[in-house]
């Protein structure tokens, strides 16, 4: 079986057969099944990692999530963002009627039908998206995040040819150069690196017969990658955050509370006047946030308290407490986390979910927190100037 999404490459005394998929379509399901049937390869390596596999194979985990644990280990920004980038492909598989990633569950059914090796091939979920998380400066942040709330409302269908183009590795090699112009350290964190580890895993599967099931998007770099040696322990590693960032996280708050203090010793009714500006831009904000998240009046009065002090303060944040009261107060319930893979598929659906709407407490809280801490901290520095002018 020869296809043009079919690449065959021998390294030493192993053939490497790499099948580059369309995650969302009935055709590659198809061509996975023929082509491990056909060749009976020792191992059969899939773009996944352990929690992604677990997904696949257990469809109820979402009920088993412990969303305050979520919250206390500060994973509901990188939750969220899991969940609307998974959104996307979940919309187009919906509309073909097929699951997402059929391709790599056929692969996982296709190996354990011809008893060959099963290798999770792609790297930690969580170590790709701290990795990127790491690699982006704030503002850079805040861009990509809106960019992925945004499209949520692309609700627009795509035909069946259109979706089989995707296996161009033109059409994909111009896309990722877009992507990378936009956001050089995304493409390199969430493409590059995972090209190379695909690689190494591939290359070092059990057997000299090996069948890969591939995004068409990796294809490309893992077929110039796998030729090379790769440092596995570094593309596992999370980079530890910078120095700069705690200097700079803990400069604002002793330089805002400095400047208080000082107006204050001079000027007594503007120093008040200093805190209740503080209090006031960073509380409302923070508040308006978690409004515009739907949040309970609770979660609301929360954000408004618990902003003020938590932006002097950079091990806490506003948007935690928040999202625990949120949780409290509208615990999800079963169906809420049964519903949660069609709630993702519009922008009402992530609003409606008590799921997603904690996470989105959390977030929003958050950046209306920043807001606020920007704007009271440059009118503390506004009433500071004034009154020693």
């Amino acid at each position: 079986m020869e296809e043009q999404n079919i690449d065959r490459l021998n390294i030493g005394d192993k053939e490497i057969i790499i099948i580059g998929t369309a995650h969302v379509s009935k055709k590659s399901a198809e061509q996975v099944k023929e082509v491990i049937e056909e060749e009976q390869p020792d191992s059969v390596c899939v773009e996944l990692d352990d929690q992604r596999y677990g997904s696949v194979v257990n469809k109820d985990q979402w009920k088993k999530m412990d969303i305050f644990k979520v919250i206390k280990e500060k994973k509901a920004l990188l939750l969220l963002v899991n969940l609307v980038m998974g959104s996307f492909q979940k919309r187009m598989a919906k509309q073909f009627g097929i699951n997402p990633g059929q391709e790599m569950i056929q692969g996982i059914e296709s190996a354990k039908e011809i008893d060959a090796d099963l290798v999770l091939a792609d790297r930690d979920i969580q170590t790709t998206f701290r990795r990127v998380w790491r690699g982006i400066s704030f503002f850079g942040k805040l861009k990509l995040f809106f960019q992925i709330i945004f499209s949520i409302f692309d609700d627009e269908e795509i035909t069946e040819e259109e979706l089989e183009k995707l296996k161009s590795e033109d059409m994909l090699t111009s896309a990722l150069k877009e992507m990378g112009e936009s956001f050089p350290q995304l493409k390199m964190r969430l493409i590059d690196e995972r090209d190379k580890y695909l690689s190494h895993k591939i290359k070092n599967a059990p057997g000299k017969k090996v069948v890969a099931i591939l995004g068409a998007g990796h294809v490309p770099g893992v077929k110039e990658e796998i030729y090379k040696d790769q440092d596995i322990e570094e593309l596992s590693r999370v980079p530890k955050k910078g120095n700069t960032g705690k200097i700079i996280g803990w400069s604002i708050p002793i330089i805002i509370l400095a400047i208080i203090g000082y107006t204050f010793y001079n000027n007594a009714q503007t120093g008040i006047d200093q805190t209740i500006s503080w209090v006031l831009w960073n509380g409302t904000l923070s508040a308006i946030g978690t409004l515009i998240a739907f949040g309970h009046p609770l979660s609301i009065l929360t954000a408004f308290v618990a902003a003020p002090i938590s932006s002097l303060n950079p091990t806490i944040a506003a948007g935690w407490f928040a999202g625990l009261v949120e949780a409290l107060v509208r615990k999800p319930k079963v169906e809420d986390f049964q519903k949660l893979n069609e709630d993702v598929f519009s922008l009402k659906g992530f609003w409606k979910n008590k799921v997603t709407r904690v996470l989105l407490v959390v977030v929003f809280a958050n950046l209306g927190s920043v807001l606020g801490t920007t704007i009271g901290g440059a009118d503390v520095i506004r009433m500071f100037i004034k009154t020693i002018m």
